[in-house]
């Protein structure tokens, strides 16, 4: 995955910066419909002189800098970390938006408190896919053992929903963003798109979001809507 794209702009929602790094991969790496975690590597020197180079396209415009990793920013090495604290403080970066499974939820509170030493907030994303236990663990894997969405949200600012697969309904979706709306500050809603996995997106479901979902809210300015997975203008290849 050396043609990624890794640095992008966005203007429109929540203005901010957006940096795709890579760390030693995804813990976890059991989610059925997920391939990002091949964008990884062992070789921490070697990821250092990526993230160098992505991090190095920071400007600061925005004062708000998202971090992603295909996977959790627990697992980018020490020194890419540090690189991240040292771009927030040369480019006067007040907030700072990272992602992390499930698994490293009790792990988010001395984060927290390490960014704050550098007057950055921090706001930690988390991929539910999907506030139905029963889908989100028999279906996709997610390695979440919690029911309840605002357990779920205890230690967590935002979330990831997955939409477009088959099972899926108007009235399942809509519930989905909605309860995400009610426990995180913001939503992000992804359309699931062809990878290297078995799971495949149904036409059909992706369309019942475009027309009955989508226009709901595509200007809610707490809700993203990457009917793409490259609409961030990072990924792809």
């Amino acid at each position: 995955m050396a043609d990624l794209t890794r640095y992008s702009v966005i203007d429109d929602k929540n203005p901010r910066e957006i940096a795709l790094l890579r760390g030693r991969g995804c813990t976890w790496r059991r989610c059925r419909f997920c391939d990002y975690h091949l964008d990884c590597s062992k070789d921490e020197q070697d990821n250092l002189a990526v993230n160098r180079a992505v991090l190095g396209q920071v400007t600061g415009v925005f004062g708000r800098l998202e971090v992603i990793n295909s996977g959790s920013f627990f697992e980018l090495d020490s020194s890419s970390i540090a690189l991240v604290e040292q771009v927030c403080r040369e480019k006067s970066i007040r907030d700072l938006h990272v992602e992390s499974h499930w698994v490293y939820r009790t792990r988010i509170p001395a984060l927290r408190a390490r960014f704050e030493t550098l007057g950055v907030h921090l706001h930690v994303k988390i991929g539910v896919e999907s506030f139905d236990a029963n889908f989100r663990e028999r279906v996709l894997d997610k390695g979440i053992d919690e029911t309840d969405p605002a357990a779920i949200a205890e230690q967590f600012d935002e979330c990831c929903l997955l939409f477009g697969l088959s099972g899926q309904t108007a009235l399942s979706m809509l519930s989905d963003i909605q309860t995400g709306l009610a426990h995180f500050d913001r939503v992000c809603v992804n359309l699931m798109v062809e990878n290297a996995t078995d799971v495949r997106p149904d036409a059909d479901v992706h369309q019942l979001f475009v027309r009955e979902i989508y226009p709901r809210f595509k200007d809610d300015p707490r809700v993203d809507i990457l009917l793409n997975n490259t609409d961030f203008g990072v990924g792809g290849l």
